[in-house]
């Protein structure tokens, strides 16, 4: 057995021990003689109300303080949450933009800038619809939320999996001020910090934040026999807040932020699969490529964008508008081969060299929402949304260039309501009303524009009921919405767009939510399952290279989360969280491309395509373990700490057919923190390391003339400092 399966072995045996010790409140010998403190209360607002995160009917789990520090202190980007939480997976083939996301199995493995997903990413009460929004840099933020399931009543369309929603540390008449700057492998480094408090005393208060990020270029090209060619990046963002109180009933947050960045989009490397195998193989090094083409994968995007939020009471009622513009340009380009055609690694049977980019993105979104607010057993929200979005999306594949025109338009009504029937039963139901037009035309062309359009009902209906003080269960049923959508990247290869009309889906969950042992552990768990009606897949790559939308006629889900906190003694803390999911594709006709190269396991039609009635659904993790385990030692006024982070993940296959090389299974990685730091949080020091094992994960692949691969991010080592007050 190798050193890294043996590791492999016991961090999946030592995060199995930890959850099971946090799921039967097993307390372990206590390392010092403290009496353990109680947990704090986490407060969420999945609901659109801030409310104690164990009295809300919806699997949903957060994450802030220390354990986002530690995630992004070796300057990863949003990916860094991948598998962080139980159900959620994060990846990308754009470098540091477009992300993907899936929550409980569901995403869109689509690259193209106009992709639609199932997950929607809200940030500070906006949500970010393109999937170049969803890679705004993450700085100066006091939660992260996911909220797993259908949430289209109170959020909208496209949240037929679920939601991350990101909330900034606000603005408030108490001065408070932060920094953080760390320094580590290749150059990389890290300068953040915010600062606000009043600027007329109960009247106005503000708070600013910034962010800077940068990597030296240490990837070599061996073609060109150029040194540190890419690998790098340069990443500023800047947000600016503004408070009106003038007066208890009305307020008012002014939000304006911008980001920049200028770095390498994602490193194709040909060849580092060998058929019949996924492991990385020979061709692989990490410091090295071999590119005749894509000018070294260069990425540049800017964008900025504002918002206002008005609440005014109006004595036992609350009216609250969001209004929010966003804009966003640029392009990543890259030799999306890997190698070199007819030279390698291995056999690369023709050269690509593609461009991609976004041109004058205009989202504009105005919500609208009147909510009861007093103390009686009957609550509800009413309201209404606006969204309208309008972009260029330009694909220049060398021999032939393509500009598409993107719009879309939506509105809806919702509402939702709540009766606390008795001391222990609480019901909640809520009704959404959307309609969504598409549009896309060919700019310069006389093509017939393409246009879709649907409207449809979401609904979601739940029961909590408090079985005692520290332990209750809920059960809910949700039925969702993703609007039809268009893709049009394969007219610049002489292919029609393709269509694909809404997807619905019918989800029930049932959970408990428990805080034992004196609230000194916190236990969350659920079992859910779905059903999609006409589930929108993408049938990306294969011999033909296209970007096809497709539907399938069902899929089918079933899966548990849970998710832990146990505060051991006052100076120990674990957190654990697990996931296993089972998808299903249900569709016996449904047949994709497949890859030129590799050794597909499905069944073929005559013409030589893969059917994959059967097959989980792409980027889906069977499974999902994570732990963190945090240790101190008081000295005088301050303490030393070790803080540990460890993730490990199942059978995740890659595209919509399975094959034995496009998949992963069993990867892990870990992060470790050894530092001081002053008891009230003040000043710490410390040292860190990011994927301190170095693994090597395979987190995509491109299929359609080799086994070209993309990969995690290399270890970073490094220091950090920072302070409040």
């Amino acid at each position: 057995m190798t050193t890294a399966t043996k590791l492999r072995s016991r961090l999946h045996r030592g995060a199995a021990l930890t959850a099971l010790a946090l799921a039967v409140g097993v307390g372990v010998p206590a390392f010092a003689q403290e009496t353990p403190t109680a947990l704090g209360d986490v407060i969420v607002t999945a609901q659109k109300r801030s409310e104690n995160i164990q009295e809300v009917p919806v699997s949903v789990a957060t994450m802030g303080g220390e354990k986002l520090d530690a995630l992004f202190a070796g300057g990863e980007d949003v990916l860094a949450l991948s598998s962080r939480v139980p159900g959620l997976f994060v990846e990308s083939s754009n470098g540091r933009a477009a992300p993907r996301f899936y929550i409980r199995g569901l995403g869109n493995t689509d690259f193209d800038l106009a992709a639609s997903q199932p997950v929607s990413v809200i940030m500070d009460d906006v949500v970010m619809e393109n999937v170049v929004l969803k890679s705004t840099p993450i700085f100066d933020v006091e939660q992260v939320e996911v909220l797993r399931g259908p949430q289209g009543t109170l959020f909208g369309r496209n949240t037929t999996a679920g939601i991350v929603k990101f909330d900034s540390v606000k603005p408030s008449q108490t001065f408070k001020a932060n920094g953080t700057v760390t320094y580590g492998s290749y150059g990389s480094w890290t300068a953040e910090g915010g600062v606000g408090g009043p600027l007329v005393e109960g009247k106005l208060a503000g708070r600013i934040a910034v962010l800077g990020q940068h990597r030296d270029n240490y990837i070599d090209n061996t073609f060109t026999h150029e040194k540190d060619a890419m690998g790098g990046y340069d990443e500023y963002a800047i947000r600016g807040q503004l408070l009106w109180t003038p007066t208890e009933d009305l307020s008012v947050l002014l939000n304006a932020h911008n980001r920049s960045l200028v770095g390498t989009a994602a490193i194709f490397r040909a060849n580092i699969l060998t058929a019949g195998s996924n492991k990385i193989n020979s061709n692989f090094d990490r410091d090295s490529v071999f590119y005749n083409g894509g000018a070294n994968n260069p990425q540049k995007y800017d964008g900025n964008g504002e918002s206002i939020k008005v609440d005014y009471d109006f004595g036992g009622v609350t009216l609250t508008s969001i209004s929010a513009y966003e804009t966003t340009n640029g392009y990543s380009r890259g030799d999306i081969d890997g190698g070199v055609a007819g030279t390698g690694p291995g056999f690369i049977p023709f050269d690509s060299d593609t461009r991609d980019g976004i041109d004058d993105l205009d989202q504009y979104t105005q919500e609208l929402r009147l909510a009861s607010d007093t103390e009686g057993p009957f609550s509800w929200q009413v309201g209404g949304y606006y969204f309208k979005s309008d972009f260029l999306v330009t694909t220049d594949a060398g021999f032939n260039k393509a500009t598409l025109n993107h719009k879309n338009t939506a509105w809806a009504a919702f509402g939702q309501a709540a009766y606390q029937v008795n001391d222990k039963l609480k019901v909640t139901g809520g009704l959404r009303y959307t309609d969504d037009d598409k549009s896309m035309t060919v700019v310069g062309s006389t093509a017939p524009k393409v246009s879709v359009q649907d409207s449809k009902v979401s609904w979601d209906l739940s029961a909590f009921y408090d079985v005692a003080d520290d332990f209750s269960l809920y059960a809910r049923a949700a039925h969702g919405f993703r609007g039809p959508t268009i893709q049009g990247r394969d007219i610049v290869f002489f292919s029609p767009a393709s269509v694909a009309q809404s997807e619905t889906i019918q989800s029930y969950e049932i959970g408990f939510k428990s805080e034992l042992l004196d609230r000194r552990v916190r236990f969350n768990g659920a079992a859910f399952t779905y059903e999609e009606k006409n589930p929108q897949f993408s049938a990306i790559g294969g011999a033909t290279n296209g970007t096809l939308l497709i539907n399938a006629d069902k899929g089918e889900a079933y899966g548990v989360e849970f998710d832990g906190e146990f505060q051991v003694t006052e100076n120990l803390l674990l957190t654990a969280g697990y996931s296993y999911n089972h998808t299903k594709i249900k569709d016996k006709n449904l047949a994709v491309a497949v890859c030129a190269q590799c050794t597909v396991t499905d069944p073929k039609n005559a013409s030589g395509q893969a059917l994959v009635n059967g097959n989980p659904f792409p980027n889906a993790p069977e499974y999902v373990l994570n732990f963190t385990g945090r240790y101190s030692y008081p000295i005088g006024d301050g303490e030393l700490f070790a803080y540990t982070d460890w993730f490990t993940q199942g059978y995740t296959n890659i595209f919509l057919y399975q094959s034995k090389e496009f998949y992963s299974k069993g990867d892990f990685e870990g992060g470790l923190k050894l530092g001081y730091a002053k008891q009230d949080g003040a000043f710490e020091i410390a040292a860190f390391a990011r994927n301190i094992t170095n693994e090597v994960n395979l987190r995509g692949g491109i299929d359609f003339n080799n086994l070209t691969g993309f990969v995690n991010e290399p270890r970073i080592v490094g220091i950090s400092i920072s302070a409040k007050r």
